[in-house]
């Protein structure tokens, strides 16, 4: 468990990607309590530096001997440096938060969205695992449905921003975007098709049933996160030529009947939730609109009248805050308030 004190040293490991970027903004922007921020990348980003609380702070190389008296590390830095080096933080006496999916369904490693499930932080081993950023926006707006309702099933279609690959698949974006409208020709790298004015139906590769990698996870992070076996989750993930901010359209089936006030007055005093939602003033959540927002944005808030009790809304959320930065840091906030 972390210790209590006024201060804490923190690490951020990835520092130089999309996400590790925007973890050292979310602290600074936070005012997280740091007594000192270290960086940690591969040796291509040795010498960069990043502005936190307007002082330059250098990247050093990722090694397992780096982590002694670091209180909280950040790990951004894919699934194997995970495997890799968490553990030596964790026996360094460091917590880690790490945001790739290399831990999540670990059965000893909590996955934690703070706004669904903060208890079971009481029971870490050193590692907390981040949810994929489309199941931790979806389950913000589940969550009170299911305490007043009990949701059974969740049908979901996601619309996945090209942030959620990382900063060279913002880069195809761009300049795909950019020459076709020059009438020149395109060739996909970081996508298999081209992605600018496109929609690819694929997240992640393909299983032996049908269904992606990212699907799977949506579905068995939903269970764990939301401690409940019964519910049940389909997906279909989809990546649209969006910059920044995922959307999704979500199905919801439940055993008591809610009404779509009623769903909307739960969702009004939800933490972590905004309610926008006036359709008739096309008032709805847009990408760009909840773009470098913290919170999860719901509306088109209707029922579903082909079933007994059912619901239909949309979601959007910055996926490189709520989705990933925010929900760590969120998790470190939490992590201290719990300190002895």
């Amino acid at each position: 468990m972390v210790k209590k004190k006024d201060k804490y040293i923190v690490a951020v490991v990835g520092a130089t990607g999309a996400v590790g970027n925007e973890m050292v903004a979310t602290l600074e922007q936070r005012n997280f309590p740091v007594e000192k921020l270290r960086l940690f990348a591969s040796e291509r980003s040795e010498g960069k530096t990043l502005d936190f609380h307007g002082k330059h702070v250098s990247v050093e190389i990722l090694t397992d001997k780096v982590f002694d008296g670091i209180d909280i590390a950040l790990f951004s830095a894919g699934g194997d440096r995970s495997l890799e080096f968490a553990p030596a933080a964790a026996k360094a006496g460091c917590v880690v938060i790490d945001n790739s999916s290399a831990w999540r369904m670990d059965p000893g490693v909590p996955l934690v969205v703070p706004e669904v499930n903060p208890h079971d932080l009481d029971w870490h081993k050193g590692i907390i695992a981040n949810p994929n950023c489309s199941t931790i926006q979806m389950v913000v707006a589940l969550k009170p449905i299911h305490d007043a309702a009990r949701i059974k099933r969740v049908v979901v279609t996601t619309f996945q921003s090209v942030s959620g690959t990382g900063k060279k698949a913002m880069d195809e974006l761009l300049n795909q975007t950019r020459d076709i409208l020059n009438f020149k020709d395109i060739t996909p790298v970081i996508y298999p098709h081209q992605i600018a004015f496109n929609c690819l139906p694929q997240i992640d590769k393909f299983t032996d049933s049908g269904y992606t990698k990212e699907e799977i996870k949506m579905v068995n992070e939903t269970k764990k996160i939301m401690g409940d076996d019964s519910i049940k989750v389909t997906a279909t993930t989809v990546r649209v030529p969006v910059f920044r901010g995922h959307s999704e359209s979500i199905n919801i089936e439940t055993e008591k009947k809610l009404s779509a006030n009623e769903a909307r007055a739960l969702l009004s005093v939800a933490p972590g939730v905004i309610v926008y939602d006036a359709p008739d003033k096309s008032i709805y959540p847009l990408q760009t609109i909840a773009a470098n927002r913290d919170e999860v944005y719901v509306g088109r808030i209707r029922e579903d009248d082909t079933i007994e009790n059912g619901l239909n809304m949309w979601i959007a959320a910055d996926n490189l805050r709520k989705g990933a930065a925010l929900n760590a840091v969120q998790i470190a906030e939490e992590l201290i308030k719990r300190a002895k």
